[in-house]
């Protein structure tokens, strides 16, 4: 899977991304690669569904898929 990374210049130094394919998901690091490590996490944490209550109706499923 490949997703889209917003980088930008921190006004205070150092870096920090968005993804806009999954609203919220963020991160910032004070040099390139810190960033990117961290950016790495946070698709991985956002991604990640496990060991969350997710609400359902009677009518609702709940399927896993690989991209």
């Amino acid at each position: 899977m490949k997703l889209k990374v917003v980088i930008r210049e921190a006004e205070e130094g150092g870096f920090w991304a968005e993804v806009p394919a999954i609203p919220g998901c963020a991160a910032q690091g004070d040099t390139f690669e810190d960033l990117l490590s961290n950016i790495y996490e946070a698709v991985e944490g956002c991604m990640s569904i496990e060991n969350q209550e997710i609400p359902l109706s009677g009518t609702d499923r709940l399927i896993e898929i690989a991209v």
